[in-house]
């Protein structure tokens, strides 16, 4: 059985496969990816679209996404055609998973630091988690000791 928290659910493959077309600012996926994961991510895109083109639902979905006008909505369309088609052909979905599984594994990770200075009696609140991760947050409450007379 698969790791539930490693498990590559259709709707991931669907978002890896068409992430460039989703970022709003040109450039974003190259910032989170490897050269290598970018690549495949177009593989995964070009194994999904050829699979998936004769599809009308489908089809609408993809158009969408490749002239940057669709959204997560035609990502989830795509993702419910996809679902069918790895059904019934569980080499296609095999080879799908393993490709997704690699694009994962070109994720840069973000180990940024995070710094807040509170003052006085101010409550924080920090966290940060990249999509599908876990969210880690802090909760800090500083208070000033009472005054000595």
């Amino acid at each position: 059985m698969t790791d539930p928290a490693t498990a590559i659910t259709v709707t991931v493959i669907a978002e890896l496969a068409f992430k460039k077309f989703l970022e709003t600012a040109a450039g974003e996926a190259a910032k989170k990816f490897t050269e290598t994961a970018l690549s495949k991510m177009d593989d995964l895109r070009k194994r999904i679209v050829g699979r998936l083109r004769g599809v009308e639902g489908a089809k609408a979905a993809i158009e969408k996404l490749e002239n940057q006008a669709g959204t997560t909505a035609d990502v989830e369309t795509i993702a419910d055609y996809l679902k069918i088609v790895m059904r019934e052909d569980p080499q296609f979905a095999d080879e799908l998973k393993v490709l997704a599984q690699e694009i994962n594994a070109g994720k840069i990770q973000d180990n940024s630091q995070m710094t807040q200075n509170n003052y006085d009696s101010s409550t924080g609140y920090q966290g940060k988690a990249e999509q599908g991760g876990t969210l880690y947050q802090g909760n800090i409450t500083i208070n000033n000791p009472p005054p000595t007379d």
